[in-house]
Protein backbone atom coordinates (compact mmCIF):
# COMPACT_ATOMS: atom_id res chain seq x y z
CA UNK A 1 0.00 0.00 0.00
CA UNK A 2 2.78 2.47 0.90
CA UNK A 3 4.32 1.65 -2.83
CA UNK A 4 1.27 2.69 -4.29
CA UNK A 5 0.97 5.76 -2.48
CA UNK A 6 4.64 6.98 -3.63
CA UNK A 7 4.18 6.26 -7.18
CA UNK A 8 0.63 8.28 -7.37
CA UNK A 9 2.57 10.99 -5.50
CA UNK A 10 5.41 10.99 -7.47
CA UNK A 11 2.95 11.66 -10.52
CA UNK A 12 1.19 14.30 -8.10
CA UNK A 13 4.78 15.94 -7.68
CA UNK A 14 6.06 15.83 -11.12
CA UNK A 15 2.62 17.59 -12.77
CA UNK A 16 2.46 20.55 -9.64
CA UNK A 17 6.14 21.06 -10.89
CA UNK A 18 5.84 21.49 -14.35
CA UNK A 19 4.85 25.17 -16.10
CA UNK A 20 1.18 24.74 -16.24
CA UNK A 21 -1.06 26.43 -19.19
CA UNK A 22 -4.02 28.18 -18.33
CA UNK A 23 -7.01 26.10 -16.83
CA UNK A 24 -9.32 24.89 -19.41
CA UNK A 25 -12.65 26.34 -19.15
CA UNK A 26 -15.26 24.38 -17.72
CA UNK A 27 -13.37 21.77 -16.27
CA UNK A 28 -15.33 19.35 -14.73
CA UNK A 29 -14.49 18.97 -10.93
CA UNK A 30 -15.75 15.99 -9.13
CA UNK A 31 -16.59 15.77 -5.68
CA UNK A 32 -13.62 14.48 -4.19
CA UNK A 33 -12.11 17.52 -6.20
CA UNK A 34 -13.87 20.06 -4.37
CA UNK A 35 -13.77 18.81 -0.82
CA UNK A 36 -9.80 18.45 -1.76
CA UNK A 37 -10.03 22.08 -2.93
CA UNK A 38 -11.59 22.79 0.36
CA UNK A 39 -9.48 21.07 2.90
CA UNK A 40 -5.75 22.73 0.83
CA UNK A 41 -7.66 25.74 0.88
CA UNK A 42 -8.04 25.34 5.09
CA UNK A 43 -4.07 24.87 5.54
CA UNK A 44 -1.43 23.60 3.37
CA UNK A 45 -1.19 19.19 3.33
CA UNK A 46 0.62 16.96 1.72
CA UNK A 47 -1.79 13.82 0.27
CA UNK A 48 -1.19 10.89 3.12
CA UNK A 49 -2.07 14.24 5.40
CA UNK A 50 -5.29 14.53 3.56
CA UNK A 51 -6.29 10.95 3.77
CA UNK A 52 -6.17 11.10 7.48
CA UNK A 53 -7.79 14.51 7.99
CA UNK A 54 -10.64 13.13 5.82
CA UNK A 55 -10.38 10.48 7.94
CA UNK A 56 -10.53 12.30 11.04
CA UNK A 57 -13.44 14.11 9.44
CA UNK A 58 -15.46 11.06 8.63
CA UNK A 59 -15.74 13.14 5.56
CA UNK A 60 -16.48 9.53 3.56
CA UNK A 61 -19.70 9.35 5.35
CA UNK A 62 -21.22 12.22 3.00
CA UNK A 63 -18.75 12.45 0.20
CA UNK A 64 -17.31 9.93 -1.68
CA UNK A 65 -13.99 9.96 -2.29
CA UNK A 66 -11.51 6.86 -1.66
CA UNK A 67 -7.74 6.89 -0.90
CA UNK A 68 -6.70 6.35 -4.59
CA UNK A 69 -9.07 9.34 -5.42
CA UNK A 70 -7.42 12.03 -3.34
CA UNK A 71 -3.99 11.08 -5.78
CA UNK A 72 -5.85 11.02 -8.50
CA UNK A 73 -7.43 14.64 -7.83
CA UNK A 74 -4.51 15.99 -6.81
CA UNK A 75 -2.90 15.34 -10.09
CA UNK A 76 -5.60 16.70 -11.70
CA UNK A 77 -5.67 19.63 -9.77
CA UNK A 78 -2.66 20.12 -10.06
CA UNK A 79 -2.65 19.69 -13.74
CA UNK A 80 -5.22 22.50 -14.26
CA UNK A 81 -2.96 24.96 -11.62
CA UNK A 82 -5.67 24.93 -8.76
CA UNK A 83 -3.41 23.45 -6.63
CA UNK A 84 0.48 24.30 -6.19
CA UNK A 85 3.42 22.46 -4.39
CA UNK A 86 4.49 24.75 -1.10
CA UNK A 87 7.99 25.56 -1.77
CA UNK A 88 9.83 24.76 1.90
CA UNK A 89 13.41 25.21 3.13
CA UNK A 90 13.46 21.76 4.63
CA UNK A 91 15.00 18.68 3.01
CA UNK A 92 12.51 16.91 0.75
CA UNK A 93 11.08 14.08 2.94
CA UNK A 94 9.76 11.98 -0.30
CA UNK A 95 7.15 13.17 -2.87
CA UNK A 96 4.13 11.83 -1.10
CA UNK A 97 5.58 13.99 1.62
CA UNK A 98 5.08 17.25 -0.93
CA UNK A 99 2.68 19.64 0.44
CA UNK A 100 0.42 21.47 -1.61
CA UNK A 101 -2.39 24.32 -1.46
CA UNK A 102 -5.19 26.10 -2.92
CA UNK A 103 -4.28 28.89 -5.54
CA UNK A 104 -6.67 31.46 -6.24
CA UNK A 105 -7.59 29.62 -9.52
CA UNK A 106 -8.80 26.86 -7.19
CA UNK A 107 -10.84 29.15 -4.67
CA UNK A 108 -12.53 30.84 -7.36
CA UNK A 109 -12.96 27.05 -9.54
CA UNK A 110 -14.40 26.29 -6.00
CA UNK A 111 -16.63 29.34 -5.38
CA UNK A 112 -18.26 29.02 -9.21
CA UNK A 113 -19.22 25.17 -8.38
CA UNK A 114 -21.05 26.09 -5.19
CA UNK A 115 -23.31 28.36 -7.05
CA UNK A 116 -24.57 25.37 -9.29
CA UNK A 117 -28.01 24.97 -8.82
CA UNK A 118 -27.98 20.72 -8.67
CA UNK A 119 -26.99 20.77 -5.40
CA UNK A 120 -30.28 22.11 -4.43
CA UNK A 121 -32.42 20.80 -6.99
CA UNK A 122 -31.30 16.61 -6.86
CA UNK A 123 -33.74 14.19 -5.53
CA UNK A 124 -31.60 11.02 -3.36
CA UNK A 125 -32.58 7.74 -4.03
CA UNK A 126 -31.80 5.71 -0.89
CA UNK A 127 -31.37 1.59 -1.34
CA UNK A 128 -34.29 1.24 1.29
CA UNK A 129 -36.56 3.43 -0.15
CA UNK A 130 -35.91 0.99 -3.32
CA UNK A 131 -36.82 -1.44 -1.29
CA UNK A 132 -39.92 -0.52 0.33
CA UNK A 133 -41.35 -0.22 -3.13
CA UNK A 134 -40.31 -4.11 -3.97
CA UNK A 135 -40.89 -5.61 -0.74
CA UNK A 136 -44.51 -6.73 -1.73
CA UNK A 137 -42.86 -9.76 -3.44
CA UNK A 138 -40.87 -10.17 -0.09
CA UNK A 139 -41.51 -14.16 1.76
CA UNK A 140 -43.57 -13.75 4.76
CA UNK A 141 -41.82 -12.74 7.51
CA UNK A 142 -38.71 -10.95 5.58
CA UNK A 143 -40.57 -7.25 5.38
CA UNK A 144 -40.76 -7.31 9.48
CA UNK A 145 -37.07 -8.54 10.02
CA UNK A 146 -35.55 -5.84 7.19
CA UNK A 147 -37.83 -3.13 9.40
CA UNK A 148 -35.73 -4.47 12.44
CA UNK A 149 -32.20 -3.95 10.49
CA UNK A 150 -33.14 -0.61 9.65
CA UNK A 151 -34.02 0.18 12.71
CA UNK A 152 -30.89 -1.37 14.78
CA UNK A 153 -28.61 0.56 11.94
CA UNK A 154 -30.66 4.21 12.30
CA UNK A 155 -30.20 3.79 15.95
CA UNK A 156 -26.16 3.16 15.51
CA UNK A 157 -25.95 5.44 13.20
CA UNK A 158 -27.72 7.92 15.58
CA UNK A 159 -25.71 7.91 18.71
CA UNK A 160 -22.38 7.87 16.22
CA UNK A 161 -23.62 10.92 14.92
CA UNK A 162 -24.54 12.70 18.32
CA UNK A 163 -21.06 11.83 19.03
CA UNK A 164 -19.52 13.11 16.29
CA UNK A 165 -21.09 16.13 16.87
CA UNK A 166 -19.91 17.14 20.57
CA UNK A 167 -16.31 16.29 19.22
CA UNK A 168 -16.85 18.91 16.27
CA UNK A 169 -18.86 21.25 18.85
CA UNK A 170 -15.13 20.93 21.41
CA UNK A 171 -13.26 21.78 18.42
CA UNK A 172 -15.00 24.90 16.55
CA UNK A 173 -16.55 25.86 20.25
CA UNK A 174 -19.58 27.50 18.95
CA UNK A 175 -23.01 26.09 17.09
CA UNK A 176 -22.94 28.38 14.04
CA UNK A 177 -20.59 26.12 11.81
CA UNK A 178 -21.41 24.76 9.15
CA UNK A 179 -19.67 21.17 10.45
CA UNK A 180 -22.29 21.23 13.24
CA UNK A 181 -25.24 21.96 10.94
CA UNK A 182 -24.30 19.32 8.94
CA UNK A 183 -24.03 16.85 11.18
CA UNK A 184 -27.71 18.29 13.22
CA UNK A 185 -29.22 17.82 9.79
CA UNK A 186 -27.87 13.69 9.47
CA UNK A 187 -29.14 13.86 13.61
CA UNK A 188 -32.54 14.80 12.17
CA UNK A 189 -32.83 12.61 9.59
CA UNK A 190 -32.29 9.56 11.06
CA UNK A 191 -34.43 10.91 13.97
CA UNK A 192 -37.60 11.64 11.63
CA UNK A 193 -37.10 8.02 10.33
CA UNK A 194 -37.01 6.38 13.31
CA UNK A 195 -40.10 8.28 14.48
CA UNK A 196 -41.60 6.69 11.06
CA UNK A 197 -40.73 3.39 11.04
CA UNK A 198 -42.47 3.03 14.46
CA UNK A 199 -45.39 4.53 12.63
CA UNK A 200 -45.26 1.87 10.20
CA UNK A 201 -44.60 -1.23 12.47
CA UNK A 202 -48.18 0.24 14.04
CA UNK A 203 -49.43 0.29 10.47
CA UNK A 204 -48.10 -2.70 9.22
CA UNK A 205 -50.95 -5.43 10.52
CA UNK A 206 -53.62 -3.45 8.24
CA UNK A 207 -51.13 -3.79 5.01
CA UNK A 208 -53.66 -4.65 1.38
CA UNK A 209 -53.04 -4.58 -1.58
CA UNK A 210 -54.00 -2.14 -4.29
CA UNK A 211 -58.00 -1.42 -4.90
CA UNK A 212 -57.68 0.08 -8.18
CA UNK A 213 -54.29 -0.34 -9.76
CA UNK A 214 -53.87 1.22 -13.05
CA UNK A 215 -51.22 0.48 -15.99
CA UNK A 216 -49.83 1.92 -18.75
Amino acid sequence: MRKNHNAEAVSVQRHAERPRKRARRGLALTTPDLVLLSLLAERPMHGYQANLELERREIRDWAGISRPQVYYSLEKLARAGMIRTLETDEPAAGPERSTFETTARGRAALADALEREEWTTQRERPPFQTWIALSWQARPGVFEKQIERRRTFLEHELEREKEVLRSILEEVGHPYHEAVWMVSFVIEQFTLELRWLRKLKRELPRRARAQHPSYA
